[in-house]
């Protein structure tokens, strides 16, 4: 029989069995469809020589209008603005101690020392700087104590311990002499309250009255004892943040990375500013200042208390002044749809709000109204507050059950691995979920928490290519994306030898320092007359193209596997494993079954040095089968 070409249809498809999906894929890792054809994904590189502390599940990147570029990272414990690959700290101040409402205890033998301050409002991990403290009187020094530290253990109300350590980060361990309080100077300065790295489902949005109603209620919402994400934008060139639940905060640019963001409710001449919100985002056209989910006007005064459905919007060219009057354009409005607002997202000309059941479209139209809402869709809610994204053509967002595209209307996209994924999504931590663009491959990735991998973080991800509508799956853990733009690459924030960083992705084509292991695509059944004949494999032929990166000297492998069965329910029987080279012509081979599969592979195997700095792209192989008698 004449050669036949391998020509599988690009894309996974996990709807149909390994068998009806002939002619197709049916798995792979880290690996991208381009034009058709299979190929390796970009490896990615570590921004800088930093770290920074807590998850990163915020990214945002904007320029000064001094052409100064600025990246912002939102964790579950601080607020970074990185600048010349340097993060600099800019979690804001909760509370501030007069001096000598602090003091410490110290025991010989221990590094713990207990701090006393009367209803400090601390939470586990928070973060406090001492200053003005004298010496405990032995190894634990005023240098010790004067320095930031992360509260271990809340032992009360009014106590907590920390753990001594030197200006270096060493621990510092007391002896006998250290028997001081730290003298009657001591000011404690307290970063707000921290958030959780889990979603905490049993209590809705926090430990209070959140939990003690119907799921969205309107009830009390706390930032405290909750999964931390954050909402940034730009007013000008200053920075909005806000942390889901909790206060509405400012950067002023101008004020230098050394300056913290401030509450925006205590500048000078705000006038009703939300204090509490779960997002904020900037009307791009009209420079109003949006904050969803925003505690209401009661009186003079603001609650303090998230309404879960409450849209308020400051004046416009104003983000402090949100009381509305009949000479400025603030205002508020509640929607009907849904029990809680999830997140917001801006498009063209409009603002899209996602409600757990409904999307709403938030249009300026003006004085007097200011804004005018309008229910899009019901029935597909946001599945997470970072879960929806903007394409060249639409709005790509994710729902409980599904996919969607919004571009006027709402539509479901056709999804060929949508059981694979949504079963085996962990619900309870969906709101780690997150989507991003990854524009200069026309691809919308999704990373959502496994089941199947039981770790409650996110582990894989989905890829749709928006271009050519196909979808690629795989295990990759990212906590935040953010296209290139601003940016010269995708950015996202990932864990590396247990620190937490960004990863510049299009970088190269390895994993950082290391090779990229685990890469492969893997087709579906392939039989001869429907499987009526045994087939017979003798010869392959591949074509696979190698791209190293500049300046690198590698020889660079892939291994062609070729797999059989006789019957769908069969486990595969791995017959032969063939390298592949840019200098090989073809492998001899010997296989006889009713089915047979491919599986192409990076060569984990091969020798150290040709593993990394270079990808592969696959052509179209082709093999030597034929008939080898009729099933019996």
């Amino acid at each position: 029989m004449p050669l036949q070409t391998l020509e599988f249809q690009p894309g996974i498809d996990k709807e149909g069995t390994d068998y009806s999906s002939k002619g197709g894929w049916v798995d792979g890792n880290l690996v991208r469809f381009r034009k058709g054809r299979v190929e390796k994904v970009g490896g990615w590189k570590k921004l800088g020589a930093n770290y920074f502390l807590g998850t990163g599940r915020a990214l945002h990147s904007w320029i000064s209008l001094g052409g100064q570029r600025y990246l912002g990272v939102g964790t579950t414990f601080k607020y970074y603005v990185e600048d010349g690959d340097s993060y600099f700290d800019i979690t804001p101040i909760r509370a501030t101690t007069s001096a000598g409402d602090v003091t410490f205890s110290a025991t010989d033998g221990s590094s713990t020392i207990t701090v006393t301050d009367t209803a400090h409002g601390a939470v586990n991990n928070d973060f406090v700087t001492f200053s003005g403290a004298a010496t405990l009187g032995g190894n634990v020094t005023a240098a010790v104590l004067n320095q930031e530290y992360q509260i271990s253990l809340v032992t009360g109300t009014n106590t907590y311990e920390i753990t001594a350590k030197d200006t270096s980060g060493a621990t510092v361990t007391a002896n006998s002499s250290d028997s001081g309080n730290g003298g009657s100077s001591v000011v404690g300065t307290y970063q707000i309250n921290v958030g959780l790295d889990t979603f905490v489902k049993s209590s809705g949005w926090g430990v209070g009255t959140w939990g003690a109603g119907g799921f969205g209620s309107a009830s009390a919402i706390s930032a405290v004892n909750q999964l931390r994400l954050w909402t940034h934008d730009n007013y000008g060139e200053n920075l909005i943040i806000n942390p889901r639940g909790a206060g509405i905060y400012r950067w002023v640019e101008n004020n230098g990375t050394s300056v913290r963001a401030v509450e925006l409710a205590s500048v000078s001449g705000a006038n009703l500013v939300p204090t509490v919100g779960l997002q904020v985002i900037t009307s791009e056209t009209d420079r109003h200042l949006v904050v969803l989910g925003a505690d209401p006007i009661s009186g003079s005064a603001r609650t303090g208390s998230v309404d879960p459905m409450l849209v308020a919007f400051s004046d416009q060219e104003n983000e402090l002044d949100f009381e509305p009057t009949a000479i400025n354009t603030a205002g508020s409005l509640r929607l009907s749809s849904g029990s809680f607002i999830v997140g917001g997202i801006k498009s063209r000309q409009e603002i899209l709000i996602f409600t757990d059941t409904s999307l709403y479209s938030m249009n300026f139209i003006g004085p007097p109204l200011t804004f005018a809402i309008n229910l899009i869709n019901e029935g597909s809610g946001l599945l997470s507050p970072k879960c929806a994204v903007n394409a060249p053509n639409g709005v790509f967002y994710a729902s409980k059950t599904g996919f969607y595209f919004y571009s006027g209307s709402v539509r479901r996209l056709p999804c060929t691995v949508q059981e694979y994924v949504f079963e085996d999504l962990d619900l309870d931590q969906a709101f780690k979920c997150h989507m991003g663009i990854n524009s200069e491959f026309s691809e919308i990735w999704f990373f959502y928490p496994s089941i199947e991998d039981g770790t409650g973080e996110i582990s894989r991800y989905v890829i749709y290519n928006y271009e050519e509508n196909h979808w690629s799956v795989g295990s990759l853990t990212r906590y935040a994306w953010l296209d290139a733009g601003i940016e010269d690459l995708p950015y996202a924030t990932a864990t590396s030898s247990s620190q937490q960083c960004v990863f510049e992705h299009e970088n190269g084509y390895d994993d950082y320092e290391d090779a990229m292991t685990g890469v492969f695509i893997q087709s579906a059944d392939l039989d001869i007359s429907s499987g009526d004949s045994f087939s017979f494999v003798k010869q392959i032929i591949p074509d696979m193209k190698f791209v190293t990166e500049t300046g690198v000297s590698v020889d660079p492998a892939m291994n062609v596997v070729l797999k059989s069965r006789d019957y769908p329910g069969q486990s595969l029987t791995t017959d032969s494993t063939t390298q592949v080279t840019s200098t090989t012509t073809f492998s001899s081979v010997r296989t006889r079954a009713r089915q047979v599969v491919f599986r192409f592979e990076s060569d984990d195997d091969n020798a150290a040095g040709s593993q990394k700095g270079y990808k592969w792209r696959l052509g179209s192989t082709r093999i030597d089968i034929q008939p080898s008698g009729r099933r019996a």
